[in-house]
Parts: structure tokens; sequence; C-alpha cells
């Protein structure tokens, strides 16, 4: 704590400058350590994420393509792409949490 210092000569203190330099650097390496390995988990979380978002646009794009294919189906070609232009669609909900928000059917 530097409480008995007073009586050391300066080789005692010269040593136990290097003791506390050795600790310290010991403290350094094992914080490195763990910050490293928490990038590497992090970085691995992310890319399952990433993955995983992918997958939910490609599926997101195939429910979208099922949508518009049955719009063809009962609507026709020509009434769905012109109610997609002023972005109509025949069915849809609202959510309670944004009315203003619709999913499209």
């Amino acid at each position: 704590m530097g409480e008995q210092l007073s009586g050391l000569n300066v080789k005692d203190l010269h040593n136990l400058e290097n003791q506390l330099e050795m600790s310290l650097r010991g403290v350094r390496v094992k914080k490195e350590q763990i910050l490293n390995d928490e990038i590497r988990e992090l970085s691995r979380k992310g890319s399952m994420i990433h993955q995983e978002n992918v997958e939910l646009c490609r599926k997101a794009n195939l429910v979208r393509q099922e949508n518009m294919e049955l719009l063809k189906k009962v609507y026709g070609t020509s009434n769905v792409n012109s109610s997609n232009e002023n972005g109509f669609y025949p069915y849809e909900l609202r959510t309670a949490e944004d009315p203003h928000v619709a999913i499209h059917l």
C-alpha cells in the first residue's frame, strides 16, 4: 500500500517496482485475452445473426412472390400491377401497434 516504503533502500524499491510491473503486465495480458475471446464470440454471433437475416429475407421474398402469384390468379395480371403501383392491396391487415403500417397478404 506504500505505507512501509520509508525503510527500503533503492535496490529494494527497484525490485518492488519490477514486481509491480510484472504483475501489471500479467493483468494486461489476461485482460487482452478476455477481450479477444469476447470479440471472437461476438463476431461468431454476428455472423450467425447475419445468416439468419439472409435466410429470413429469402423466405420473405418467397412469400412475397407467392402472394403476387395468388393476386395474379385472383385479379388477373393487369389489376395486380396497377394496384401495386398505387400501393393498394385488395386484402391487408393492420397491426394494433401501428395502425398505419399494413401487412400485405
